[in-house]
């Protein structure tokens, strides 16, 4: 699979909530052409957009979210956390989610983060709503760091690329992406220098999180990185289409995500 250069992480998560329909449409008007989103599932097994294992630090809600039924979800406010003007923003079901990409005509990274043993369970709820749902005209992945629920989605939809997401490169790289049938390799660009993507990018893309400074973009890009997540889509492609400096300088107004 082809990925473009720039992703959208999280919608675009430095100047929208993360993982909400607001961030869907901030990413689509700064440019990019796919984001990379996360879907867990509720306590009654809804897949939602969500990163985070708690509620607190992106919604007014408190505890694990898988101790939560979607009714208790629905109820909560994803914006404010973020900024005033976002007040009452939803936590979106998937099905939501994939109505507003179609709409907008993105493509997706669905990053399965099923909580502790509900790996398998995350990816074939997922999967239900995108047999269902997902456009045809759009390209999609699943990604995860959790192999039980990539090997779901191998066995379930092996059609569908799949990326395994690592902090670091191991050793091993290769045997686990051989083994899973993916099409692609995410990993974390603190860890990366130009012998590692080297490496990597001879047999198959790598994609490198989150990297929020055009500097260390262009680094990256060099060295031949297939693709870059950003919480900063407006500024980074700014860097690539016009070189480092001038207006790509990252001192634009956001918020630093963790």
């Amino acid at each position: 699979m082809s990925l473009p250069l720039i992703i959208g992480h999280r919608g675009a998560a430095a100047r929208a909530p993360e993982n909400t329909l607001a961030g869907l449409r901030m990413a689509k008007r700064l440019g990019v052409s796919w984001i990379e989103v996360d879907v867990q599932i509720t306590r009654d097994g809804c897949p939602i957009l969500i990163h985070d294992a708690r509620l607190e630090r992106t919604t007014d809600g408190h505890g694990l979210v898988g101790d939560h039924a979607l009714a208790e979800i629905a109820a909560l406010d994803a914006g404010s956390r973020f900024a005033r003007e976002f007040r009452g923003e939803k936590v979106p079901r998937l099905e939501e989610a994939v109505a507003v990409l179609s709409e907008l005509a993105l493509a997706a990274i669905f990053e399965l983060k099923g909580p502790p043993g509900r790996g398998s369970e995350t990816a074939r709820a997922t999967l239900a709503v995108l047999r269902r749902l997902w456009p045809a005209r759009l390209p999609i992945m699943l990604s995860s760091s959790d192999e039980a629920a990539l090997a779901a989605v191998q066995d379930e939809a092996s059609s569908i690329a799949r990326a395994l997401i690592v902090k670091t490169v191991p050793a091993d790289w290769l045997e686990r992406i051989e083994r899973l049938g993916c099409a692609a390799l995410h990993a974390g660009e603190r860890a990366l220098d130009a012998a590692t993507v080297a490496k990597v990018a001879a047999r198959l893309p790598l994609g490198a999180y989150t990297v929020n400074q055009p500097e260390r973009a262009a680094e990256l890009i060099e060295w031949g990185i297939a693709a870059v997540f950003t919480d900063y889509p407006d500024v980074i492609l700014s860097a690539v289409g016009h070189g480092i400096g001038g207006p790509a300088e990252a001192g634009l107004p956001g918020r630093k995500i963790r």
